[in-house]
């Protein structure tokens, strides 16, 4: 896909999340500036998460949960994130840039956020994870193109 635009990028995000179910562990990969949380940030909505979602750089790790009222409010606009605030209970978005190796993670309970299958789990510079990133997974490529144009690959 070719996407000119932050917001272009958030709706291929948030079209994305209503084929999830829960356990999904996505993979992004791409150059600072490239759509890697913009694309979250779309995911998350589709999701039905209501708040505002940052880059979780300096803290690794954000862990958005569902509150009943997002669930409400979110069977109420649209059936197909209903049936997914039911099942996915949060998302744990990931930020591995200021990573130097394997063991800067450990101790962290990575292995169980990843094993976790009722939430979804993002990850920006999987690369650093090496050998511990699942098999099963979902890869999503950003490409610069040239000025706002970028290709997203999903895989």
């Amino acid at each position: 896909m070719i996407t000119n635009s932050a917001q272009q990028t958030q709706k291929i995000g948030n079209d994305f999340a209503q084929t999830l179910k829960g356990g999904e562990v996505i993979c992004l990969y791409g150059d600072l500036g490239f759509g890697k949380t913009t694309f979250t940030q779309g995911l998350a909505s589709g999701l039905g998460i209501q708040k505002r979602i940052t880059s979780p750089t300096f803290t690794i790790i954000r862990q958005y949960n569902y509150s009943s009222s997002e669930q409400s409010e979110s069977r109420s606009s649209n059936d197909v994130s209903s049936r997914q605030a039911r099942t996915i209970k949060s998302l744990y978005h990931i930020d591995l840039y200021r990573i130097e190796s394997e063991k800067d993670v450990e101790g962290l309970g990575l292995k169980e956020i990843l094993e976790d299958k009722d939430s979804v789990v993002v990850i920006e510079w999987p690369e650093k994870l090496r050998v511990l990133l699942p098999e099963k997974r979902i890869d999503v490529r950003f490409e610069y193109i040239d000025g706002t144009k970028r290709t997203i690959t999903i895989t």
